[in-house]
C-alpha cells in the first residue's frame, strides 16, 4: 500500500464525520482496488487497497450527495449524477479539503496511480488556488468562499463549514 502510514488517520476521519466505513475482504476487480461503495458506505480491504487517498475521494462522492440519496449510493450507479453539485469535481474539492484538515500530503490524495495521468496538473491547479467543484460545494452548503458565497464569513474553503450534505 502506498502511503500506508496515513491509512488509519484517513479511516478514522471518515468514520468520525459519520460516513459508514468498515474493513471487509473484497474480491479482485473492484472499481478501485481494495474498496467498494455499498449502501451509502465504504467497504475497504486493507490487503488490496493500493492508495489510501482513494478512500477520501470515495468518501467525497458520498459526502456531497444529498442525505436522502446517500444511503442508497452504490458503486457506479447513476443516482449520483442526478443530484446537482454532487459530481466528480465536488468530490475532488471535498477530498482536497479533507487532506488539508488531516494535515497529510496532498500527494496522498492526488497520486500518480490515478487521475488518468493528470495528477501533476491537478496538484498545480490546487496549489494555485484554482478549485474546480468549489462553487458546487458552496451551493450545497458545505463550504463558503468569496465570490461564491454572499456574506462569506470567517470559515472559508479549504476549511469546510460541514463535511456531510444535508
Amino acid at each position: 500500500m502506498h502511503h500506508a502510514e496515513h491509512y488509519r488517520a484517513i479511516f478514522d476521519f471518515i468514520a468520525g464525520i459519520g460516513l459508514p466505513i468498515r474493513e471487509a475482504t473484497l474480491p479482485e476487480g473492484t472499481f478501485l482496488p481494495g474498496l467498494e461503495l455499498r449502501e451509502g458506505g465504504i467497504l475497504v480491504d486493507p490487503a488490496r487497497l493500493q492508495w489510501p487517498g482513494d478512500l477520501l475521494h470515495e468518501a467525497g462522492h458520498l459526502a456531497v450527495l444529498p442525505s436522502q440519496v446517500r444511503h442508497i449510493a452504490e458503486e457506479d450507479q447513476p443516482n449520483a449524477a442526478d443530484a446537482a453539485h454532487a459530481g466528480e469535481t465536488e468530490a475532488m474539492a471535498w477530498a482536497y479539503a479533507a487532506v488539508l484538515a488531516l494535515d497529510i500530503p496532498v500527494e496522498v490524495l492526488i497520486h500518480d496511480g490515478g487521475y488518468h495521468g493528470r495528477a501533476r496538473d491537478l496538484l498545480q491547479m490546487y496549489a494555485f488556488g484554482v478549485y474546480p467543484g468549489l462553487r458546487g460545494l458552496c451551493d450545497a452548503g458545505l463550504a463558503a468562499a468569496p465570490g461564491f458565497t454572499p456574506d462569506c464569513g470567517e470559515v472559508r474553503y479549504p476549511r469546510m463549514l460541514k463535511w456531510l450534505r444535508d
